[in-house]
């Protein structure tokens, strides 16, 4: 892996959890670290901890997303490195009203189409930049009782894996990380889905960066924290009426012990 000495890098989502760890990693090694989150005080908090500059506002919207690039281009001179690491837990079935799904679909997916298109024409004009997109297990697989984000983050995948079919040859590096249950403020926020499939294996926000960190180095698209899920993804894709008859099961345990 190259060093990130010096090396211009973005990390949305990093006022807490997963991306707060990422943004330390990266400051670990060297790397002059923008730290964006909607919340203000967490972004500045984190910035001033580990020897970072703050950038709030939204990473979503496609106005938020072109101040952030701008901004970051401001201090930074060119970014090397993006973490597209917001996201949001949000709705529950059929009856999850538009607005809610479409605040999904802005944050979970939105934001890393708006990224890329913000970015991709410096790197390929150079030949070199990165893209690091948290997804999910969720994408690999499925979140019992959210639609909205198990629609989302398979869509977050499918747009990773398309950006690094199409530009690897043109020097793009893709990273999807897709961790399972961690120890954050999106699992809090999950319910007692979260309890009954994610709780007991959480891994903390520490272990998800140091994964990252790894997978960087290796050179691996899909970085997978918690090693079960590859073998669940296995499952998945050679029989997906096993997987499927499996899964439902686990809601009508999801469903007893909601009743």
């Amino acid at each position: 892996m190259k060093s990130f000495e010096g090396a211009g890098v973005v990390v949305t989502g990093a006022g807490n959890g997963i991306g707060r760890a990422i943004a330390a990693r990266f400051a670990r090694a060297g790397a002059r670290v923008i730290v964006n989150d909607l919340d203000a005080a967490a972004a500045t908090t984190t910035a001033e901890e580990i020897g970072a500059v703050a950038v709030p506002g939204d990473a979503a919207s496609e106005a938020g997303v072109a101040a952030l690039v701008a901004s970051a281009r401001d201090r930074l001179g060119a970014i090397d490195v993006f973490c597209a690491n917001a996201g949001v837990m949000a709705g529950a079935g059929p009856e999850t009203p538009e607005p809610v799904w479409a605040r999904a679909w802005e944050i979970n997916v939105m934001a890393h189409v708006r990224a890329a298109r913000a970015l991709l024409p410096a790197w390929l004009e150079r030949g070199e930049g990165r893209f690091v997109v948290t997804a999910s297990a969720a994408g690999l697989l499925t979140m019992l009782g959210s639609a909205p984000y198990s629609v989302t983050k398979h869509a977050a995948l499918a747009h990773a894996e398309w950006l690094a079919a199409t530009y690897a040859h043109r020097g793009l590096s893709v990273h999807c990380l897709c961790p399972q249950g961690v120890r954050t403020r999106l699992l809090d926020d999950a319910g007692a889905a979260a309890d009954l499939l994610l709780r007991k294996q959480a891994l903390d926000p520490d272990d998800v960066a140091a994964a990252l960190w790894e997978g960087i180095a290796a050179g691996r698209f899909l970085i997978l924290p918690h090693g079960a899920v590859h073998d669940y993804a296995v499952q998945r894709a050679s029989d997906t009426d096993c997987w499927l008859a499996a899964m439902n099961r686990l809601q009508r345990r999801l469903e007893t012990i909601e009743a």
